[in-house]
C-alpha cells in the first residue's frame, strides 16, 4: 500500500505512540483522523499537522454510536479509509490481592479489557466496515489494513499487570483469526507488540526510573522511541505481504516477573 493520499485512522492520536504516528503518515503524505477524547490536544494536534489533511474526532473508543459517526465524518471528509491504526489505551497496575488481601476492585479489571482490548476490536470492526466497500488497490488488491497496539506484557505480565496483560493478550490472539475473517475482503491485520518505550508517561518518570527500565533491554540499552513504532507501523502499510502478525518492538528485551 502505497500511503500517499491515503487516509488512515489513528485512535489515541493526540499524544506518545498515536501522535508519532499521525506524525509519520502525514510526512508521507497521508490523511489522518485522530481519534482521542482530549480535545484541548485535538485542536493543537490538527494546527501542527495542518488541517487540510488532519481532522480530529472526540470519541471513545469503547463507543459504537461515536465510532460510526466519526468514520462517516472521515468518509465524507477525504473521501477514503485504507488504514486504521489502534493506540488507545490505558496501562493501570494492581496487585490482585493487596497487603491486607483485599482484591483489587473488579471494575479495574473491566475498564482495562473495555478500553484496551473491547475498544480496539469496536474501532477495527466498523473500519473494516468503511473499508470493505472501497474499491481495491491496484495491483496489490488490499482493500485496507488494521494495526493493533498490543505489548510485551501480553506474552510476560509482570505482577500487578493482569489487567493490563490480559488486555494486551487479547489483542495479541485475536490478530491471526482476525486477519483471516477479513482475508477475502483484501483486508490486512497486524499488530504491534512494543516493549518500554519512551512515550510522555514514561518520560515523566524520574531519571533513576527511566535508567532502570532501559538497563534491562539487551540492545540497544534504551527506551524505545514513538518515532521507532511509527517507523514500523509505516512500514506494515507499506509491506503488503505482512498479514497476520505480532511484532515484538522490544531490543530483545523479556519482563521479568518485577
Amino acid at each position: 500500500m502505497d500511503v500517499t493520499s491515503i487516509t488512515a485512522i489513528v485512535t489515541g492520536g493526540c499524544s506518545g505512540l498515536g501522535l508519532a504516528t499521525a506524525t509519520a503518515l502525514r510526512q508521507a503524505g497521508a490523511n489522518v483522523a485522530l481519534f482521542d477524547i482530549n480535545e484541548a490536544a485535538g485542536a493543537e494536534c490538527v494546527s501542527e499537522l495542518g488541517s487540510d489533511n488532519t481532522l480530529f474526532c472526540k470519541v471513545d473508543v469503547r463507543d459504537e454510536a461515536q465510532v460510526k459517526q466519526a468514520i462517516e465524518q472521515v468518509t465524507q471528509r477525504f473521501g477514503n479509509l485504507r488504514l486504521c491504526i489502534n493506540c488507545a489505551g490505558i496501562a493501570p497496575a494492581s496487585r490482585i490481592l493487596n497487603r491486607e488481601s483485599q482484591p483489587t476492585p473488579l471494575d479495574g479489571f473491566q475498564n482495562a479489557i473495555d478500553i484496551n482490548l473491547v475498544g480496539s476490536f469496536n474501532v477495527a470492526r466498523l473500519a473494516a466496515q468503511a473499508m470493505a466497500v472501497q474499491a481495491p488497490l491496484e495491483p496489490t488488491g488490499e482493500r485496507g489494513l488494521i494495526i493493533n497496539t498490543a505489548s510485551i506484557a501480553g506474552y510476560e505480565g509482570q505482577i500487578g499487570q493482569c489487567a493490563y496483560a490480559a488486555s494486551k493478550g487479547g489483542i495479541i490472539s485475536m490478530t491471526l483469526p482476525m486477519a483471516r475473517d477479513l482475508s477475502a475482503l483484501g483486508i490486512r491485520v497486524n499488530t504491534i507488540a512494543p516493549g518500554v518505550m519512551g512515550t510522555p508517561m514514561l518520560l515523566a518518570m524520574p531519571d533513576h526510573v527511566q535508567d532502570a527500565l532501559s538497563a534491562n533491554v539487551p540492545f540497544p540499552k534504551r527506551l524505545g522511541l514513538p518515532e521507532e513504532f511509527a517507523a514500523l507501523a509505516v512500514h506494515m502499510a507499506t509491506n503488503s505481504y505482512m498479514n497476520g502478525e505480532t511484532v515484538r518492538l522490544d531490543g530483545a528485551l523479556r519482563m521479568a516477573a518485577k
